[in-house]
């Protein structure tokens, strides 16, 4: 989360939250007050928000508890469901991707193969449509496949994130949670790029390197999903959609960036994502020092 925001332009630091629990059973408005009871004992070290397994209205009862909260409902004065732009910076870094590979920033014409259409796929298979690509898509949670079909007639599926990966893709897209990219997947991907919204897509150490062995080009998931936190982050400025969207826009450029060091450096996306980072953590932390020191 740090890196992601140090890419994304963002003053803040990193940090999650976890609640262990299936989130169909044991997510109460009791547990989440508790919860925001917590938060608030931090004094505002940590800001909360939307993950996996919560919406923006569960981020209104901890709100009842805690000051130290984004990504409320618009209704209470938050950004909303901050997937939107997560999804939006998704496309935008995978526009700069095929733009590396294919010398065009637009995927018209290109397969891609979408792993999750939840909260985040489902709008990123919005922008692939309007963009002229061909979809397919898996999902665990049938239901998830059934609104994407019923909304785009023309996006087919699979029954499987094996079979999807085993097709014809120009890219893939892996949206649901992290350790999507094994030794497995990568020796059989049949596409050019890989860019989608899921955290931790690197299974272990080394996947990087297998990804650029076999030709295919990586957009590190920090550096393109974080629309979302730009999303909620531009709540502490007072919301506007407009503002937000416009950095969230930037991502596009933050990739190209990312891919130009990675030739320039000779080392993986993965690798220079890092060192981008690292570089702005370490310049604002030694002006900070001079200026306040």
């Amino acid at each position: 989360m740090s890196y992601k925001a140090a890419l994304a332009g963002l003053d803040l630091g990193g940090g999650k939250a976890v609640i262990i629990g299936d989130p169909s059973t044991l997510k109460s408005e009791p547990l989440l007050r508790a919860y925001g009871r917590f938060v608030q004992s931090l004094n505002g070290r940590y800001y909360t928000a939307c993950d996996v397994g919560t919406f923006s209205e569960d981020m209104d009862d901890i709100a009842r508890e805690c000051d130290y909260v984004t990504g409320r409902t618009v209704a209470h004065g938050g950004a909303g469901d901050s997937s939107v732009l997560t999804a939006y910076g998704v496309f935008q870094g995978m526009r700069a991707a095929a733009e590396v590979v294919w010398g065009t920033d637009s995927l018209a014409g290109r397969t891609v193969g979408v792993a999750g259409v939840g909260k985040v796929g489902r709008h990123l298979v919005r922008h692939l449509i309007e963009d002229g690509a061909s979809v397919t898509v898996t999902d665990v949670h049938q239901p998830s496949v059934d609104r994407i079909r019923d909304e785009f007639a023309q996006v087919s599926a699979v029954d499987s994130t094996e079979a999807l990966v085993a097709s014809q893709l120009d890219v893939y897209a892996p949206c649901a949670l992290g350790g999507a990219l094994t030794d497995e997947v990568v020796d059989v991907l049949s596409a050019k790029v890989v860019c989608g919204a899921a955290n931790n897509q690197l299974a272990h150490p080394g996947i990087e390197k297998a990804l650029e062995d076999r030709g295919i080009l990586y957009a590190p998931d920090y550096c393109v999903n974080s629309g979302g936190l730009i999303q909620v982050a531009d709540e502490l400025e007072g919301f506007s959609f407009e503002r937000a969207q416009q950095r969230a826009a930037g991502i596009f450029d933050t990739t190209r960036r990312v891919f130009e060091l990675a030739a320039s450096d000779g080392v993986a996306p993965a690798i220079a994502a890092d060192r981008l980072a690292e570089r702005r953590m370490r310049d604002v932390g030694r002006l900070r020092g001079i200026w306040l020191g």
